[in-house]
């Protein structure tokens, strides 16, 4: 482009010589014409290339700045957005960390009181299948009682003689009917007490009356009027006891 340049520029001098008729320029002086318009140009080009060279390196420099400047702003509001939800993730985690606890405490109480439901449902189904027939044994306790009574009523000296047999019969009939029948309360869990000499129990003796008995400790059961029946551990019906009574 610098020779074309060189070139075109020579043209209005040879027009100018021609339009005077004055004499051409030969070809060393055009030579060396063209030779100082090149160095011209040379110069005036790498003016340009220097000049376009520096223009970039300025222009980057404020680019730079620009692009520090904007890049600090975003950094900073960059790292204040990543902090903020590092903040609510944070939160977020205390949250659920406590709703687990409330939960974990939810199902640990429900836990409990299956367990007790299931406890007491078995306790409630053994005391149901132990003491089903307490109602019925209690009412056949008058039976044994009454039994008892009529096998006391015979005479010791009658019970074994011949010259009654048929008192010594209905004896031995009565005391076998009786001693079925606690066989079948035993069967069934159901024990007879005879706390006589025994220490006064408030959960299994009905105390019915006290007497000095200087013999006897105090509080010793010292005579048994009715005979007392547990079942399965559970009182049934306590005895009715005297009671030795402490001395005045």
């Amino acid at each position: 482009r610098v020779r074309r340049r060189g070139v075109e520029s020579m043209l209005p001098l040879r027009r100018v010589l021609l339009a005077r008729r004055l004499p051409l320029p030969s070809q060393s002086a055009e030579a060396l014409m063209l030779a100082r318009h090149r160095g011209a140009a040379g110069g005036w080009a790498r003016t340009l290339c220097a000049k376009a060279e520096a223009k970039p390196e300025a222009a980057a420099e404020p680019a730079a700045d620009a692009a520090e400047a904007e890049a600090a702003p975003g950094t900073s509001e960059g790292t204040d957005g990543d902090a903020a939800r590092v903040a609510e993730l944070e939160a977020q985690l205390s949250e659920l960390d406590e709703q687990l606890k409330a939960k974990h405490d939810q199902v640990l109480r429900a836990l409990a009181e299956a367990d007790n439901a299931r406890r007491r449902a078995a306790i409630d189904v053994e005391n149901a299948s132990k003491f089903s027939v307490g109602g019925f044994a209690k009412d056949l306790l008058d039976v044994a009682d009454n039994l008892g009574r009529a096998a006391d009523a015979v005479p010791a000296e009658l019970r074994d003689s011949e010259e009654a047999p048929v008192l010594k019969n209905l004896y031995e009939g009565v005391v076998l009917v009786d001693t079925v029948l606690h066989k079948v309360f035993s069967k069934h869990g159901l024990t007879k007490i005879e706390p006589l000499g025994e220490k006064f129990d408030p959960n299994f003796h009905n105390a019915m009356f006290e007497a000095p008995d200087p013999t006897k400790e105090p509080g010793t059961v010292m005579h048994v009027a009715s005979p007392g029946y547990v079942m399965h551990d559970r009182c049934l019906r306590a005895a009715g006891v005297g009671v030795v009574q402490k001395p005045a």
